[in-house]
């Protein structure tokens, strides 16, 4: 894998100030999971990769809701990219000065995600279809903030038959400094397998860095997707529930480095603990609900995990949760102890 070394360092020119990331692995911005505190729990495994806020509404931010997406982004560990979505220029060109002020490392435009609610609204995957907003919408937030603006999009709205080289390309040319492909169209949502071979023959096109996603879960996963796309770099979205370590874990193996250790029984159990903890700081008893699919997501692929599980996401307050996972500890080491 010598040959992705050579390039693992990506470079990045913003308006006014240029970026350089020192990972090939990324965190793919995910509603309701990549908040503050799971993007804290991600960094202890994976110091300098970008993590990314939960996508954001432009309106919405624009008039002062969601502001907790983006507070503080400065005072955290690693570069921080804040996602926007939206079909208004001056929206999104306004929230990315907001969030390029709130410290954001760069700034994403999202023109992929495929839920109904969004793209009805003429945001996320339905910019494929409506490109001149598309270009609009980079020229604008390029003009509107220094750091560097990306973009996030699919292989196509219908079908990979859309001249989506030529949209990329045109997308480049408004100022969009990297491009994170899904390797599915919107049609497909999260169905079938992605097109890791369409994202290797756009990278070929395409002079800015070109970021694959989909599908991409574990090591080989990684290896296998930087060997048939060449990408600059990979994304990992679904393959990170239950997981925080999974991002550190896909890096370490990119990078070559020998020795990185998956967290045990045990320490995974003590993880959602330190979860809870953090959520019941931010947000008091619905720290709770949060935690619950989080939970779900961890607990599992151990003896007894499924019925550990059952009894945690029904759990009425955080002793009682802490309480299942302390008894449930004490038991594996009682075990671990007669084997040996």
């Amino acid at each position: 894998m010598d040959f992705y070394i050579m390039s693992s360092i990506i470079k990045l020119r913003g308006k006014g100030v240029s970026r350089i990331i020192n990972s090939k692995v990324m965190l793919s911005p995910l509603a309701g999971v990549t908040d503050k505190i799971f993007r804290k729990l991600v960094r202890k495994w994976a110091p300098e990769s970008l993590l990314f806020t939960e996508m954001i509404n432009a309106t919405s931010l624009k008039h002062g809701y969601g502001t907790q997406k983006i507070k503080q982004l400065e005072l955290e560990k690693g570069p921080i990219g804040v996602q926007i979505f939206d079909n208004r220029p001056f929206a999104v060109s306004e929230a990315a000065k907001l969030a390029e002020d709130s410290g954001a490392f760069l700034i994403d435009i999202n023109m992929g995600c495929p839920v109904k609610k969004i793209s009805r609204k003429g945001g996320g995957s339905a910019l494929i279809n409506d490109r001149l907003l598309a270009i609009e919408l980079v020229k604008r937030v390029s003009n509107a903030v220094k750091v560097p603006v990306t973009v996030k999009t699919r292989l196509g709205w219908e079908n990979k038959e859309e001249n989506i080289e030529e949209f990329l390309l045109s997308l480049q040319d408004a100022g969009a400094e990297m491009i994170t492909l899904h390797g599915r169209t919107r049609k497909e949502g999260f169905s079938g397998k992605a097109d890791w071979e369409m994202i290797g023959k756009i990278k070929e096109l395409l002079e800015i860095p070109v970021i694959a996603n989909g599908d991409i879960k574990n090591p080989k996963d990684a290896y296998n997707c930087l060997k048939k796309t060449n990408a600059d770099g990979l994304m990992i979205g679904r393959g990170i529930l239950g997981s925080p370590w999974k991002i550190g874990e896909i890096d370490y193996a990119v990078k070559e480095i020998k020795g990185f250790e998956e967290p045990n029984i045990e320490e995974k159990l003590l993880l959602i603990i330190e979860h809870l903890d953090e959520l019941i700081k931010e947000k008091g008893s619905h720290g709770l609900l949060i935690a619950r699919k989080h939970i779900s997501w961890t607990c599992k692929n151990f003896p007894e995990a499924t019925s550990l599980r059952n009894k945690l996401v029904r759990a009425i307050d955080a002793n009682e949760v802490k309480e299942l996972i302390n008894k449930a500890i004490k038991t594996l080491n009682y075990e671990k102890k007669i084997l040996t």
